[in-house]
């Protein structure tokens, strides 16, 4: 049975993916969900050299994984 519990895990995280390119699609339809450019983004240029540092980004992008991850990990 272990492929079987395998194969239900490799869909769930296919459909994962599907829905979040789905929605990064989407988001180039209406400016203000447009992910990367959030407030606590910090980018910085200067003399061509360009440095963006996605803190913001990365902490919403943590939450969500964090809590999707725990929801498909409880039992029951």
């Amino acid at each position: 049975m272990p492929l079987v519990s395998l194969g239900r895990t490799l869909l769930v995280l296919g459909a994962v993916l599907a829905a979040i390119g789905g929605l990064l699609l989407l988001a180039e339809r209406f400016p203000g969900l447009r992910i990367g450019r959030l407030p606590g983004d910090l980018a910085f240029e200067r003399d061509g050299l360009r440095v963006y540092l996605p803190l913001a980004t990365s902490l919403l992008a943590s939450l969500v994984l964090s809590l999707l991850l725990w929801l498909l990990g409880r039992k029951g």
